[in-house]
């Protein structure tokens, strides 16, 4: 009897397909409503979100879900340009706000980014993004004292896992909806819920630095980045996805940023010298 293992052929697989990463759009957007309706009001007892409007898909998709949640009166968008900040942002924010008939704020963070800055002649574009990332943050929770209304993370899947964030800035909001979405998947519930093309199509960029986009830093586009974050997020090892048709640099580049900006994706380590030590053994399934 001939014992031999048949050889299987694996079935075929295009690196380039997207099908497996589309969502249920409708479903989707009514999950994401009532999450930010149950946090927002239910958990938090707050009416009112606020949302750092900066042009993008990320916020305008978050503040079209904020204003299905809550109603567009309960919503508050808030534009913190710099000096250099691009003037389609800005055009583009009050864009979304007249669409969705939100309040809308403007507070220009350029002198308070330039008073700090002034005494940090030496600090190179990085820096200085992160001081104009910190800066909007300040503004928003400092709004939030003011108005009673909760800020909105705005944050992706993608550049959660990218560590493409400023610490303490982009991720702050204690509320996030759009966390667990792909950057390819903000994009198809973006067209969903109907922010406007010209936000949609336009290259991502965290407009902290002139003529910069996200993909650029990357080394890949989000589309190529998504797709192999989603076997690599379900155990596929490289070798694997080299099998089956990733590029093989694509695939070490993408598993090289999620791995060395995995601590961005934890509260701060804390030194145990007891059996209860906060976010170590003090754990609840919901710690309020």
């Amino acid at each position: 009897m001939d014992r031999r293992l048949k050889e299987v052929t694996a079935p075929c697989f295009d690196p380039e397909a997207d099908s497996f990463l589309s969502i249920n759009c409708k479903v989707v957007a009514e999950w994401l409503s009532a999450f930010i309706r149950d946090e927002v009001t239910g958990r938090r007892g707050y009416r009112k979100a606020l949302i750092g409007l900066s042009g993008g898909v990320d916020s305008s998709v978050t503040a079209y879900l904020c204003a299905r949640a809550l109603g567009p009166e309960n919503v508050i968008g808030v534009r913190m340009p710099y000096r250099t900040s691009s003037p389609d942002s800005l055009e583009h924010a009050n864009l979304v706000a007249e669409a969705l008939g939100i309040e809308c704020r403007t507070v220009d963070i350029s002198p308070a980014v330039d008073g700090y800055l002034a005494g940090a002649p030496g600090a190179d574009q990085r820096r200085r993004g992160n001081v104009m990332a910190r800066m909007r943050m300040i503004v928003l929770f400092d709004l939030s004292a003011e108005l009673t209304a909760l800020p909105i993370g705005t944050g992706n899947k993608t550049e959660r896992l990218f560590g493409y964030f400023t610490w303490h800035a982009d991720d702050a909001p204690p509320v996030n909806p759009l966390g667990d979405l792909f950057k390819t998947q903000v994009w198809e519930l973006a067209r969903y819920l109907g922010v406007p093309e010209v936000i949609v199509s336009k290259p991502a960029s965290a407009d902290l630095i002139v003529g910069q986009t996200d993909e650029s830093d990357f080394g890949i586009s989000y589309a190529r980045a998504d797709r192999i974050l989603h076997f690599l997020l379900r155990g596929y090892s490289v070798a694997r996805l080299v099998a089956m048709g990733f590029a093989e640099p694509n695939v070490l580049l993408v598993k090289g940023k999620v791995d060395s900006t995995h601590w961005k994706r934890h509260m701060p380590s804390t030194a145990m010298l007891s059996s209860t030590a906060i976010n170590d053994y003090y754990l609840r399934p919901v710690d309020y």
